[in-house]
């Protein structure tokens, strides 16, 4: 990578960092969404790995109640696991305009049901199958696109956590597609070495926009800011669906 894109490549880590910071997730999806409108998405995934399993290890402490929720969410985390290595191995990294027409897809309906949708709770007697379901729903997801958060987020909201569970799950299961996420992109030739270490590069501004996203939820409503933010991510995929569609003609 040259100077310059790892410049552009810090600054939208800044950005989605500090989205992360803001409301407790958005991190790999800002990134991958803003990367990949100028690099192929197994690059951009690439790119995501280190930043994204820090900041989602960070998210799981304290990990004194973790494995109550191990227990409960392991069928899911498993599936997830599953369907990221087994969807790559299938259909290949996210890349071409088909990469970034998913990608877009994701992000279209990531912001729809953060705007609009109001996910009903899950009753505990539907975990063992339907966990499953979500899980592996999302390991396809996250092969195809590089965005690990659909439909576990929902599905995990869904189970009536506490806020305190419900922020560990999330970085739990994160963690996890970020772990996953590089076995497939190594299964499938897609993980350079050079790249990996530009990934580690690009952890300092993820950390530094965490930071400054916390500051600023001290000051700004958490509700606007993430009403403003699922706007422009819906408009970002939006854009990079029709320019998708132009390319492939």
């Amino acid at each position: 990578m040259t100077n310059t894109s790892l410049l552009i490549a810090a600054l939208v880590f800044l950005l989605a960092g500090t989205v992360k910071g803001v409301v407790g997730l958005g991190l790999p999806t800002v990134a991958m969404g803003l990367l990949a409108l100028g690099m192929p998405g197994a690059t951009a995934a690439t790119l995501l790995l280190v930043p994204s399993f820090i900041t989602n290890l960070w998210q799981i402490a304290p990990f004194g109640g973790l494995v109550p929720l191990l227990r409960r969410l392991w069928p899911m985390l498993l599936a997830a696991g599953v369907g990221t290595v087994a969807g790559g191995l299938l259909i290949g990294a996210p890349a071409g305009p088909w990469g970034s027409r998913a990608l877009g897809v994701t992000l279209v309906l990531y912001a729809g049901w953060g705007l609009f949708g109001r996910p009903p709770l899950v009753a505990p007697r539907h975990e063992p199958w339907l966990g499953p379901i979500m899980g592996l729903a999302t390991g396809v997801v996250t092969a195809a696109t590089g965005v690990f958060v659909v439909p576990a987020v929902p599905y995990q909201q869904a189970l009536g956590l506490s806020r305190t569970a419900l922020i560990q799950a999330m970085g739990v299961s994160f963690t996890l597609s970020t772990v996953s996420l590089a076995v497939m992109l190594g299964g499938t030739g897609h993980l350079a070495a050079a790249t990996l270490g530009s990934s580690l590069l690009m952890l300092a501004p993820a950390l530094l926009g965490v930071e400054l996203g916390r500051r600023i939820r001290d000051r700004l409503s958490p509700a606007m800011f993430k009403r403003c933010f699922l706007i422009g991510l819906a408009a970002l995929g939006a854009y990079m669906v029709i320019a998708s569609l132009g390319a492939a003609r």
